[in-house]
């Protein structure tokens, strides 16, 4: 028996390109091209897409348009769009945009969080004592995402007790999915294997997602050791969009490309068109006007065949 015996049949992908992408863009992208890329990303069959953030512009100048984003976006039918909300204010303009799904975010790392959302990790978390359950009351979703869980830019290596406690607190709060962040790309399989050992001691695995980076050219192989461990959702970016624009080396998210190329190819269903995806990588490079990482991006689809 191999690791990889048991494989799902499906996996959920999380798209986070229009908002964990665009917010590393040095220029700022216009709501018009971020429309473009959203719908380009809901083509190719994509149903979970996060596509800004409702945080002060002061903090995150290319999302200053969330709010008008939001409204441009028609409501579809088994599509959930997301967007991250930071405090009480960020909830607000999500519900009254008409959200129904919204993300809250902390750091495994003080130093990290601090510097991310000028606040404590305590501190934060008083805070979405208050979002989650009033986000509830209004009949939205919440998930939860914990960063710097494989390492921090600024503290160096994190005990993964910190994020696994941070974790049970936001699932206790009632978010229904907890992200758990590779944010500076610097997690080998190993290290996936043992952190995932102790989320999955005390979370259910159905309760966790991935979000790796791909800095160091592991994230494909983390995801595997995910799966193999039974984790059946992961986040990406279109064509290897992204970074963290307060983690010094965090370079592009997991292509989502590269992640469906894969998980197709091993008869792992993600719901999404794969040539219909590379086609909103395109797009998205339109539209930041720059080359973009992605390797299924970059090499094409229509070389493979012969």
């Amino acid at each position: 028996m191999t690791l990889l015996d048991h494989l799902p049949d499906t996996v959920s992908i999380y798209e986070v390109g229009p908002r964990d992408g665009l917010q590393n863009e040095a220029a700022t992208v216009g709501t018009v091209r971020k429309l473009r890329l959203i719908e380009a990303l809901i083509a190719a069959g994509c149903t979970r897409v996060e596509m800004t953030s409702f945080v002060s512009p002061h903090w995150i100048p290319q999302l200053a348009d969330a709010d008008n984003l939001a409204q441009l976006l028609e409501a579809r039918e088994g599509v959930s769009l997301s967007a991250l909300c930071p405090n009480l204010q960020g909830l607000e303009r999500a519900r009254a945009a008409g959200l129904r799904e919204v993300a809250v975010f902390l750091s495994a790392s003080e130093t990290h969080n601090r510097r991310n959302i000028n606040k404590s990790v305590d501190e934060a978390v008083a805070v979405f004592a208050e979002l989650v359950p009033q986000a509830l009351s209004h009949g939205m979703r919440v998930r939860g995402y914990v960063s710097t869980v494989w390492g921090c830019p600024y503290e160096g290596d994190v005990d993964p007790r910190r994020a696994l406690a941070l974790a049970q607190r936001l699932l206790a709060l009632g978010c229904y999915e907890i992200s758990l962040g590779d944010t500076l790309g610097v997690g080998t399989p190993v290290q996936t294997q043992r952190i995932l050992k102790l989320m999955l001691s005390e979370i259910a695995a159905d309760k966790l997602a991935m979000h790796m980076h791909d800095t160091r050219g592991q994230a494909l192989a983390n995801v595997l050791i995910g799966l193999a461990m039974g984790i059946r959702t992961f986040d990406a970016a279109i064509a290897g969009l992204g970074g963290c624009p307060y983690a010094p080396g965090a370079s592009g998210n997991l292509a989502t490309e590269d992640l469906v190329y894969m998980l197709h190819h091993m008869g792992i269903s993600t719901g999404i068109d794969l040539e219909k995806l590379w086609d909103a990588g395109r797009v998205a490079e339109a539209i930041v006007r720059r080359e973009l990482p992605g390797r299924v991006h970059r090499a094409g689809l229509r070389s493979l065949a012969g």
